[in-house]
């Protein structure tokens, strides 16, 4: 379910408040080849499935950045902010990739607003503690914590 804020009011309600898991995302080799092509970054367990059977993760893995990439879309399915002029990427704070994404795998994103603060310019500031869950993982395989601006 999604959570929609109006304005900044809205937004200082979230405070503390858990915004639930978006759907499943799968991610697949097309994907993950296609963020090699945009990083520059064609290191074999990412990209070669036939040498990754005999790596340590038995096949081809996301990227790491590519998995911190995926909390775009998947926030959006949690919170629809609304009433606002403008809201921006602030920052990232305390990310870790604690277990891989293995090609073909499911994700998700569970996130929960640690808090929202006044900042100047008429607006405010979210931190939102995410966690990119693997189906069946007992280990996320991301956790880190996305802070944002929004403008009135």
């Amino acid at each position: 379910m999604t959570v929609t804020a109006h304005g900044l009011a809205g937004l200082k309600e979230l405070a503390g408040r858990d915004l639930g898991h978006s759907s499943w995302l799968e991610v697949g080799q097309g994907r993950v080849n296609t963020f090699a092509d945009a990083t520059g970054d064609h290191q074999w367990i990412h990209v070669d499935p036939e040498r990754a059977k005999d790596g340590p993760f038995g096949g081809t893995i996301a990227h790491g950045y590519l998995t911190l990439s995926l909390v775009i879309p998947l926030f959006g399915e949690l919170l629809d902010v609304r009433g606002i002029s403008m809201g921006v990427n602030y920052g990232l704070d305390r990310v870790r990739f604690p277990s891989p994404v293995k090609v073909g795998a499911k994700i998700r994103l569970a996130a929960t607003v640690v808090s929202v603060e006044d900042v100047p310019g008429d607006g405010v500031q979210m931190a939102v503690d995410l966690t990119v869950e693997v189906d069946g993982s007992p280990k996320p395989a991301c956790v880190a914590r996305a802070i944002y601006r929004h403008y009135a």
